[in-house]
């Protein structure tokens, strides 16, 4: 099992040379990948007068500070991008990290605020449909290939993005989705990697046993090649290891190290900073 930090990209994370300190941090003490949020306004009510970034350029900075640890957004909303941006600042971050990008994606939330604020959809199911539509575009523009494209959300004409990226075929894709709808899951499984939520175990809470085994035999129901299996939440460092151990035996491949949303110490360097220190649980 590999270990991560995750972090909002609002708050003290807005200031990106608090996030290239903390990738420092983060690849000292012995972790394995630092993900930050991809959030424009986040829940309106909730975080009026804080400041954000923007998460590529935070990664920019993390990736200058560091030399081995994965960076990588969770998630970006590619049904809110439009997908030649984000192909272009994904290659250019996997070209400056050294190959160290991890593309974490899924439909983004809360859809009413990050959507509709700025007149955009806000129907789950065509943000679905413009989320595979914008990864499928995703991967051929990464490939450096040309690209013609008559989609029913996007319209491609003779495009071809260089330098392609990096990592060959491209960078790993991590879909993110709730527990227990399925199609989140069935998208993830045509890619890289799972990133489960689930509505029992909301953002930091860490997930039962029982439903980690749920999502992971789904999983394996689907694809029998290996993928990420990514679960999180926020551990003791004294009892990390008693409580993430049963979830690497169930198949858990990372464990994402994530503050509790409703805490103070969730967009706090210093709180971050003091679980980092501690260093990744010992399995």
């Amino acid at each position: 099992m590999r270990f991560s930090i995750n972090i909002p990209n609002f708050g003290d994370f807005a200031d990106v040379r608090a996030v290239a300190r903390l990738a420092v941090a983060v690849e000292e003490a012995g972790w394995d990948g630092l993900f930050i949020w991809d959030h424009v306004v986040h829940d309106k009510a909730a975080r009026r007068g804080v400041a954000f970034s923007d998460p590529w350029m935070a990664l920019t900075a993390a990736a200058l500070a560091t030399s081995r640890i994965r960076l990588g957004t969770l998630v970006t909303p590619v049904a809110r991008r439009r997908p030649e941006q984000v192909a272009r600042q994904v290659a250019t971050l996997d070209a400056l990290s050294g190959g160290r990008v991890v593309f974490g994606t899924g439909l983004g939330g809360p859809v009413a605020d990050e959507y509709g604020s700025f007149g955009g959809p806000t129907d789950p199911r065509l943000l679905a449909e413009r989320l595979d539509e914008g990864l499928g575009l995703l991967d051929r523009y990464w490939s450096g290939s040309p690209v013609t494209h008559e989609g029913t959300h996007y319209q491609v004409r003779d495009v071809t993005l260089l330098p392609a990226t990096v990592q060959r075929p491209r960078p790993p894709v991590w879909v993110g989705g709730f527990w227990p709808h399925r199609r989140p899951i069935r998208r993830a499984v045509r890619w890289d990697g799972v990133v489960p939520l689930f509505e029992q175990a909301r953002h930091g809470v860490v997930p039962p046993v029982s439903l980690a085994r749920e999502v992971i035999g789904y999983v394996r129901e689907l694809r029998s090649a290996p993928m990420e299996i990514v679960l999180g939440g926020e551990t003791d460092p004294r009892s990390a290891a008693e409580v993430i151990g049963p979830l690497a035996a169930e198949g858990a491949t990372w464990w994402d190290e994530r503050k509790l949303q409703d805490q103070p110490g969730l967009d706090r360097l210093d709180a971050v900073l003091r679980r980092v220190e501690s260093g990744p649980p010992v399995l």
